[in-house]
């Protein structure tokens, strides 16, 4: 059967359509990876949700990842498989793994509780790596574990793609999986969660320093842990006490690590006195500005030094866009979470963007 061939203008046509398609998912695809923020606030003393925020958004938990590496690391020293002070090989895929790193070199040793201390400071890569070998045998084996856990802590919404939250199209999470993660840390192993309150430790004789500089501002705050990829965004997952009581709270999805932490402790703030933080100040967190999209866009195409940047060590303090936020109409259900008017996708699967090492 003859196939009667396009005309070159029906063809050029076609062409420019199919660009024109792909143009516009890879476009949805970024919007996927930096449209907005979700956030969550659980008070530990009875579970009660006080904020939700597109709390069940498909996101890359980027280096929030090393929270389930640490569960499990701290569940093999309790069932006495492992010992903080034992000696674990590092592989030349450890030491392949992209920074923020301790350095580690192949055919070197570090202890178990080092690897611990870098993953919560530095958000060492390859410090994971080297507890997901030791465990695991592979990393890949170490995966499987850690989302067979996350099914057993009634994450469903989470699949883990490495033990470290480098990026990965297949790595998704949301925050309230996250939260869900953090609370068990400190619920399960009560005993090792002073680890997520170390700002700093000495590390074959240099000092090593952390990310979560919001530490070091917001009162009674003692942990968790920060993560940063280009297609994440700035994430956090905190906890702080105030007069004996205890919240958790995550927000992923910021668009620099000064907003995510100034939303941070608005929602501690606000959880604290019993009080929903507004949707719309969450939203405005992960947009980003018109004349920011040329930066970021720049940004991408080279290494990210996220959480260490500037703008993260401003001092903790309400902007004046705060306090107008604060006013706006949009609300989310304390008891029950709703999806609320954030622009972010709904997409199950979170399309990584860019290469840039997780922080």
């Amino acid at each position: 059967m003859a196939i009667k061939s396009e005309t070159p203008a029906r063809g050029g046509t076609w062409r420019r359509g199919l660009i024109a398609l792909l143009v516009a998912f890879a476009g949805s695809v970024m919007g996927i990876a930096h449209a907005g923020s979700s956030a969550i606030v659980v008070d530990d003393t009875d579970g009660q949700v006080i904020t939700a925020v597109n709390p069940d958004e498909a996101a890359h938990p980027a280096s929030l990842a090393k929270m389930m590496t640490l569960y499990l690391t701290f569940q093999a020293v309790q069932n006495g498989t492992l010992k903080m002070d034992q000696d674990l090989p590092v592989s030349s895929w450890a030491a392949s793994k992209a920074p923020t790193k301790l350095d580690l070199r192949n055919g070197q040793t570090i202890s178990v509780e080092d690897c611990v201390l870098g993953m919560i400071t530095k958000s060492a890569n390859d410090a994971a790596t080297v507890v997901a070998e030791g465990m695991g045998g592979t990393e890949s084996h170490f995966v499987e574990m850690m989302n067979a856990q996350a099914q057993l802590l009634g994450m469903s919404s989470t699949r883990f793609a490495n033990a470290s939250g480098l990026p990965d199209p297949e790595d998704t999470t949301t925050a309230r999986d996250m939260s869900k993660l953090a609370m068990a840390l400190y619920h399960d192993f009560p005993q090792y969660s002073h680890y997520f309150a170390t700002k700093e430790f000495m590390f074959r004789g240099r000092l090593v320093r952390g990310h979560n500089n919001l530490m070091d501002k917001y009162p009674g705050m003692d942990g968790l842990k920060t993560g940063y990829t280009n297609a994440a965004g700035f994430n956090l997952a905190s906890t702080a006490t105030k007069d004996g009581r205890r919240l958790f709270s995550v927000v992923l999805g910021g668009r620099t690590a000064a907003t995510r932490d100034r939303l941070m402790a608005r929602l501690l703030d606000d959880g604290f006195d019993n009080q929903e933080t507004p949707a719309e100040l969450v939203a405005q967190v992960g947009t980003v500005p018109a004349a920011a999209k040329g930066a970021r866009r720049s940004a991408a195409k080279s290494t990210a030094v996220a959480d260490a940047t500037p703008a993260s060590r401003r001092h903790h303090r309400r902007s004046k866009a705060d306090a107008v936020a604060a006013r706006s109409t949009a609300t989310c259900s304390k008891k029950k979470a709703v999806t609320c008017p954030a622009p972010k996708a709904t997409a199950r699967k979170v399309a990584s963007v860019g290469s840039s090492p997780d922080k």
